[in-house]
């Protein structure tokens, strides 16, 4: 495994992360997502995101049982608060109350004093950013949370977010999660070069495109029993979003790539992502060790300028 630092911070974390978004506490069984996060333990990614939102609490029960056993400062942990946990009028969103309430209830879940990473899973328009960013300030004073990031915000909302923390002298956010994989790049415009001026890295989610850039999807073909595609709604919704004929017919030129260099195209997509210095992990999903096993040999992968370039006129 490689590591790379969090942002411009002195905590350095695996260029591969496991996430358990739509898999832990749902539709992967509770012995998978535990055997998955022991591999990735074991290969060294040292890593794990989860979110309280994820299967209402469950995914954080499982992730926090999970990883029970490590050293605590051997790995870094991060969850999310924002989206609804109750059916209140403030059971949702980045007020303090909201934000104190679901840091605590996420630390009972997970049995654990503090989590290193706390993320506003997105951003509250109804809530002034003063008020969230003190609340996540608190926190950090409190011991609670070592560091702040934010999922899925604009530029705008980010450099407002640096710009009151600064004025306001308040723990500054260090991380962005954005989705980010060959069909989904809205982020190399403004949200990278944003980002790097003041020293926050992305740790981007879907890299693979939900399952869609590991090649088991084919064009004219059922999907594969087992697979995303074939889960409930709640998280088949996700996958179809990337299952389309222009997808796919890319999808048939990359794996051709890939069989070239001697790599399965899930790490030619993940090794792709890596390409960039201001990603500073890439966080895949997974419902086997297997899939841990095969994915973190991404970061081994050096891909040169041809290659690159190839990519870029598939993708156009």
């Amino acid at each position: 495994m490689k590591y790379r630092r969090l942002g411009t911070t002195g905590v350095k974390v695996s260029e591969i992360s496991l996430g358990s978004w739509l898999t832990y506490g749902g539709y992967v069984e509770k012995e998978n997502a535990i055997k998955s996060i022991h591999k990735a333990y074991e290969l060294g990614i040292n890593f794990f995101d989860t979110a309280n939102v994820y299967r209402r609490g469950e995914a954080e029960k499982v992730v926090g049982e999970a990883l029970r056993g490590f050293p605590r400062e051997s790995y870094v942990l991060a969850t999310k608060v924002f989206w609804p946990m109750g059916d209140g009028v403030n059971d949702r969103g980045l007020s303090r109350k909201h934000v104190i309430e679901q840091c605590n209830a996420s630390l009972k879940r997970l049995g654990l004093d503090y989590v290193d990473l706390y993320y506003a899973h997105r951003y509250d328009p109804e809530t002034p950013l003063e008020e969230t960013l003190r609340a996540f300030d608190d926190l950090i004073n409190q011991g609670k949370v070592l560091y702040v990031g934010v999922s899925e915000w604009t530029p705008a909302q980010i450099a407002e977010a640096v710009h009151i923390a600064d004025k306001k002298l308040l723990d500054r956010i260090v991380v962005n999660q954005p989705v980010y994989n060959m069909f989904n790049r809205y982020i190399e415009k403004e949200i990278i070069p944003l980002s790097e001026v003041h020293g926050i890295g992305q740790v981007v989610f879907s890299p693979l495109a939900q399952g869609v850039l590991t090649g088991k999807y084919k064009k004219g073909a059922p999907v594969p029993a087992g697979s995303r595609a074939a889960a409930d709604k709640e998280t088949s919704q996700f996958v179809y979003r990337y299952l389309t004929d222009e997808n796919l017919d890319k999808v048939e030129q990359l794996e051709k790539v890939a069989k070239e260099l001697g790599i399965t195209l899930a790490q030619l997509a993940l090794a792709w992502v890596l390409r960039l210095k201001n990603v500073s992990s890439a966080l895949i999903g997974a419902s086997r060790p297997e899939q841990v096993e095969e994915n973190v040999k991404a970061v081994d992968v050096e891909l040169t300028q041809d290659v690159l370039e190839r990519i870029e006129e598939i993708l156009a």
